[in-house]
């Protein structure tokens, strides 16, 4: 019986990795082929559409708890897959992120990626955070949506990595608000998946079999209340008071909870 469930699990990851490659496929063809002549909305509403389809090939279910607060806001989440972007941009599909430099050498994908609007950071020159915090800077007084991972790097999903403040510093210098997001993914064995961890020496070709594996994958994303930046002067307390919010959403999300779970909303499939 292990044998033929193994079997059937096996053949539905490889055709939901067959589908995602095809809609990476699509997504490559409307990015080469209509991007120039599409304004900013329907640039993002294609964008969300994407992202959606990509969860629901993934076999991942989008669930929202808490209201999208107006553009003009530096969004900071807790880093735990590549399924963020993804899962972000399916609620907020006008969220431009910060990603490392890395990403633009990605084959095909970093197409993708620059179509989002990604800032990107070259880690490796220190100076550099000092251009993205401009270049962010801007972006928010333009009345758009930042989003970064303060974190750096992923995490396993049980606990939060220190944060880093640099970037915080573009909230603050103008005034935006900052907008603390809670991932947390789950499945059908355990309220804190281990299918989504992206750790040590996992590589995306091994996340993308696990995540294709999963039974009932689930994201969980709390878009916690905004915190106006006007009262900061030091990005490192700000920093620390965002950690401990999206801590305590995460130390009390509980999936048993009948109470906790009616809070939920799932967004609706795209067609």
């Amino acid at each position: 019986m292990n044998v033929v469930i193994s079997s059937w699990r096996g053949l539905r990851a490889s055709k939901r990795l067959i589908h995602c490659a095809v809609h990476v496929l699509c997504g490559l063809m409307i990015v080469w082929l209509q991007w120039p002549g599409l304004g900013v909305d329907a640039r993002r509403a294609r964008v969300q559409q994407w992202a959606r389809k990509m969860l629901r090939l993934t076999g991942v279910a989008l669930h929202v708890d808490g209201e999208v607060i107006k553009p003009c806001s530096l969004w900071v989440i807790n880093h735990v897959s590549w399924l963020d972007i993804l899962a972000v941009h399916a609620v907020a599909p006008h969220a431009r992120f910060v990603s490392k430099a890395d990403v633009k050498a990605w084959p095909l994908l970093s197409h993708l990626v620059d179509s989002a609007g990604t800032l990107y950071l070259e880690r490796e020159r220190k100076r550099d955070a000092l251009r993205v915090v401009h270049v962010m800077a801007q972006a928010l007084k333009a009345g758009e949506t930042v989003a970064i991972f303060p974190e750096g790097t992923t995490g396993d999903g049980h606990a939060l990595l220190p944060f880093h403040a640099n970037l915080l510093q573009a909230a603050i210098s103008t005034g935006a608000p900052v907008q603390a997001v809670a991932l947390r993914y789950s499945d059908a064995i355990d309220a804190v998946s281990t299918a989504v961890a992206f750790v040590g020496k996992t590589t995306l070709l091994q996340s993308l079999w696990r995540v294709a594996c999963a039974q009932d994958l689930q994201v969980h994303i709390t878009l916690l209340a905004p915190r106006e930046t006007c009262e900061f002067t030091e990005r490192r307390a700000l920093a620390a008071l965002l950690r401990n919010d999206i801590a305590e959403r995460l130390n009390s999300f509980k999936l048993d909870n009948a109470a906790e779970r009616g809070r939920w909303r799932r967004l609706p499939e795209p067609d």
